[in-house]
Order: C-alpha cells, then sequence, then structure tokens
C-alpha cells in the first residue's frame, strides 16, 4: 500500500532522514521506534503530507504522493490518512460530536449524514454517551476515543498515530490496540504507530526501527 524510496529530509540543512526505504502492506499494523530524534514522527508528518520531503518518493498504491501540489495534498490528507496525536488536539470550544465531524464538514459532507456516521463510530467506541461533552470534560482515555472516531470519520486507508497511549494507562493503551486491531480487520484500515512501549509494539503486525534517519 505504502512504498517509501530514497526518501531525504533536512532541517536548516541537518539531514533528518536519509535515504530512507520502507514498504507497509494493506490491512498491516505497523510500530515505528526508535530513540529521540531518530526521525521517527518526521517520517510519520513526511507519509501524513504534513512535512515536505527534499528527495525521493512516497508511493500510496503506486501514486508519488509527495509530488501532488498542495492542492492535491489537501484533499489527499483530508480523504485518505487519519491521525491520532498524543495529545488529542480536539478544538476545546466544540463538543465530542462535533470534533469528530469536523474533517468530514471540512471536506464538504452534509452535517446530518456526518453527524449520523459519528454517532456510529462513537456506539462503537462506547462513548456514545459523551456527545456533548466539551474535551475538558473528559477523561484522557475518552478525549482519545474521540480523536480515534475523527480520525475514522471519512473512512481513511491509512491511520497514522504518534505516541497515542502517552497520556493512557496500561488498561487504556492495552484496549486501545486492541482497538485498532478491531478497526483494521473491519475496515481494512492500515494503521502506523510511533510507540516507545515495547509491550504495545509487541502487539502490532511488525516493527520498524529507525536510528538516525535511517531504517536499522
Amino acid at each position: 500500500m505504502i512504498k517509501i524510496e530514497n526518501l531525504h529530509k533536512s532541517f536548516d540543512n541537518t539531514p533528518v532522514l536519509k535515504d530512507v526505504n520502507m514498504k507497509i502492506e494493506k490491512n498491516e499494523i505497523v510500530a515505528l521506534q526508535g530513540p529521540s530524534g531518530a526521525g521517527k514522527t518526521t517520517l510519520l508528518k513526511s507519509i501524513g503530507l504534513l512535512d515536505t520531503i527534499d528527495k525521493g518518493s512516497i508511493l500510496f498504491d503506486t501514486q508519488d504522493i509527495a509530488s501532488f501540489n498542495t492542492t492535491q495534498q489537501c484533499f489527499f490528507r483530508n480523504q485518505e490518512i487519519g491521525f491520532v496525536f498524543q495529545f488529542h488536539n480536539l478544538l476545546p470550544e466544540f463538543s465530542a460530536l462535533e470534533n469528530i465531524c469536523m474533517p468530514a464538514l471540512v471536506s464538504g459532507e452534509i452535517f446530518k449524514k456526518t453527524q449520523q456516521k459519528a454517532l456510529v463510530l462513537m456506539d462503537a467506541l462506547n462513548i456514545k454517551n459523551k456527545k456533548h461533552a466539551k474535551p475538558d470534560e473528559l477523561s484522557g482515555g475518552e478525549q482519545q476515543r474521540v480523536a480515534i472516531a475523527r480520525s475514522l470519520i471519512n473512512s481513511p486507508q491509512l491511520i497514522l498515530a504518534d505516541e497515542p497511549s502517552g497520556n493512557l494507562d496500561s488498561k487504556q493503551s492495552t484496549d486501545m490496540f486492541n482497538l485498532f486491531h478491531e478497526i483494521s480487520k473491519k475496515h481494512q484500515t492500515t494503521f502506523l504507530i510511533i510507540t516507545h512501549n515495547n509491550d504495545l509494539a509487541q502487539m502490532c503486525n511488525r516493527i520498524i526501527n529507525i536510528q538516525d534517519g535511517q531504517i536499522v
């Protein structure tokens, strides 16, 4: 599904990613591990089109998405990629339901249709009773489930998660990874997950290690 070839990325002339080559198959759940500063988040952002690359290609079902123009990248990112972050990035002034709906509304979906889909996701994630709650009224685990639902609202093919268990306890973290497996099985969704937690990484189908900007 994803094939990265000869990817290079620098910041202020300092190389961060150096000739990265990797493949991820459709429906795989892959853990990305490595020490701090190894380039994990930069690689994730590059795949998610949140960072531009200096050189190389990012093939997504044979399309080189790194070569897209800004408009094409924005559309592709909204439709095909979901993001889950450690700090959730929920909008504080909106309810849980509204936060989940946001990516679909940005892409022009009708609110009523989007709301129905969001409620189905909330029900599956056991947070439907929190639909009117603002983020500061939710626990860390509930906020993360809202973020997961938001990442799924446009039915993306790929979910990119950066330390999604960072603010969760061990049970919540295990539950979340089990949920990723359920989602992957049900919706044929591919996951690339940055995690420092070796136990959680072992729950993935495969582990990719990166060090000093290179796959090792």
